[in-house]
């Protein structure tokens, strides 16, 4: 216990901004019931004002991980959006066949893994723009393997 306190007080002087935002995310969700993603996508908790302080807590854990996770689906979602049309325009054969998270798997001929890989980074860390310019750079790794297993 006292290894694990030790670990999560470093954790928050070492990066003291999030203690900062996750404060700040409470009292947002507190007074107004919802949290936003950075494209403005509301996600509702009416339960953060739960009587039950074991639910509220709860409430409050989930309205501090909605804005990362739900921006990060929000821009997983806008490169797959626009994903087809960049294939098309570059005059490849490539079929997206599923997102695992924040990862998309594509299915490409051999032939075209040089030329699609450039694409599909482009696509995806552009993702985000015009509607929101974010303050770090968006990292995209692409691979080509036989297998999902093997691009990992």
């Amino acid at each position: 216990r006292e290894e694990a306190s030790a670990y999560i007080r470093k954790y928050f002087e070492r990066f003291p901004g999030i203690r900062d935002y996750m404060e700040q995310t409470k009292t947002f969700v507190r007074a107004n019931g919802h949290v936003e993603t950075i494209f403005g996508r509301i996600c509702h908790f009416p339960a953060v004002a739960s009587k039950n302080p074991s639910e509220r807590a709860f409430v409050e854990r989930q309205a501090i991980n909605a804005p990362i996770q739900g921006s990060a689906a929000d821009i997983i979602r806008r490169a797959m959006i626009r994903m087809e049309d960049a294939l098309t325009a570059a005059r490849l054969d490539v079929r997206m066949l599923l997102q695992v998270h924040d990862e998309l798997v594509f299915e490409v001929p051999d032939h075209q893994v040089e030329a699609a890989l450039p694409v599909i980074t482009r696509v995806m860390v552009e993702a985000p723009h015009p509607a929101v310019q974010l303050r770090v750079p968006l990292q995209v790794d692409a691979r080509a393997a036989g297998n999902w297993d093997e691009a990992h």
